[in-house]
């Protein structure tokens, strides 16, 4: 199933055709695409094989990307949950062709870009060209620090800001902030984010802080870049596939991305993210075809030779009362994990039992309890003030895998 007609598809196909040409230049990946039939319709699309993020990494390091439209970025992707890689732009990132059909900011707007702005990641500057196509006014804020909090919102108050925009993971620290200082945002209408699946934890929040808040996503990839948008109208899951997009899901409910827009600098085509979703009609009744993105199916992680379903965990943890978020950790010793611990963030003033949660987690969780059969020990809940954050995106990753001494 394709987001696209076959109609609609083929005035962009030729895109499509020019990737397949390029990626059959790569010596390593030659061997698997001269075979492949010349691509003509949809058909000849899914009959390709896909593209993994390893295979784009090779590529990108035959081909050069084509700069002599302008100016061209490099980005560092992944880094969260996998090893980095690195990714494309042109100046604008695309935006141009976002914003024509999704403008959730205004030239009336006062936006708080909250993306971290440095080390090679792209949101924090594809947010800023999004504002510059809306005209509005941009507070560049990026990253900030635990202490520096208060005295941003502040400001954030009496500049009567409109709107934010970031990490789920960044902006529920901003809304806890303001809610545990008693500060209010009465201007504030739209909450953007992009770069994690929207946390439904926030909304409480939200509406102590700023009721009038509503939020604006987007999703994609730093490969991809952005492959659909939602509105307040759409839930948190469901995102509008925009034109340039080609999003075919198999049979296993895996998305692969095929980026049609001329302008593309990587090589995607059957890019697999390793997100899983179908294709749904949307209940705010905007016409076509939306996704319905189901999250991640790397999220399964081996542990002692058996599977551990880590967002099940992570969404057993936080049901208990009185836990917010909750992050895996797992140290390995060479390539075995030695010890599983779930980290908890709880709320102000809450008794958590945290040795009764364990003992349930071991009992109702198959791998934890035949893993750690004869060392239970090794399996712990900790609470924590922080999860484990990455200092380069803001992002909070369910999982993190370190090496243990």
């Amino acid at each position: 199933m394709f987001s696209l007609t076959p109609e609609a598809a083929e005035p962009r196909l030729t895109v499509a055709r020019r990737t397949l040409g390029r990626l059959r230049q790569v010596p390593e990946l030659a061997a698997r695409y001269r075979g492949c039939a010349d691509v003509r319709t949809l058909d000849d699309v899914a009959a390709l094989p896909p593209l993994l993020k390893d295979d784009l990494n090779v590529a990108l390091a035959h081909l050069r990307p084509r700069a002599e439209h302008g100016a061209t970025w490099l980005f560092q992707s992944g880094g969260s949950t996998g090893a980095p890689k690195l990714g494309h732009a042109p100046t604008g990132f695309y935006m141009a062709g976002v914003h024509a059909h999704w403008q959730p900011l205004e030239r009336e707007d006062v936006f708080v870009n909250a993306w971290g702005a440095g080390r090679m990641w792209g949101a924090h500057f594809l947010a800023a060209a999004l504002a510059d196509l809306s005209g509005c006014q941009v507070i560049a804020l990026g990253s900030v620090t635990r202490d520096e909090y208060a005295e941003w919102l502040a400001f954030f108050a009496a500049r009567e800001v409109t709107a934010i925009g970031g990490t789920p993971s960044v902006l529920r620290l901003w809304f806890a902030h303001a809610r545990a200082a008693g500060v209010e945002l009465p201007a504030l209408r739209k909450v953007l984010w992009l770069g994690e699946a929207w946390q439904p934890q926030m909304e409480e929040d939200m509406a102590a802080v700023a009721p009038e808040a509503r939020r604006w996503g987007m999703f994609g990839s730093t490969e991809t870049w952005v492959v659909g948008t939602n509105s307040p109208d759409c839930p948190a899951d469901t995102f509008h596939t925009l034109p340039h997009q080609l999003v075919h899901v198999d049979e296993d409910e895996l998305l692969d991305f095929t980026t049609l827009d001329p302008e593309m600098l990587n090589p995607v085509l059957r890019y697999r993210t390793g997100d899983a979703g179908r294709l749904v009609a949307c209940p705010c009744g905007r016409p076509g075809p939306a996704i319905r993105v189901a999250g991640r199916r790397d999220s399964v992680v081996q542990v002692r030779g058996l599977g551990l379903h880590v967002d099940e965990l992570i969404t057993r943890a936080e049901r208990e009362p009185g836990v917010t978020r909750s992050q895996v950790l797992i140290t390995e010793t060479g390539g075995r994990a030695g010890a599983v611990e779930l980290l908890v963030v709880t709320e102000p003033g809450a008794s958590v039992d945290v040795e009764r949660l364990r003992k349930e987690l071991l009992a109702e969780t198959f791998t934890l309890s035949t893993a750690f059969q004869h060392d239970p020990e090794n399996f712990r809940v900790r609470p924590v003030a922080d999860l484990i954050s990455n200092e380069r995106t803001g992002k909070t990753a369910g999982l993190v895998v370190r090496e243990g001494t």
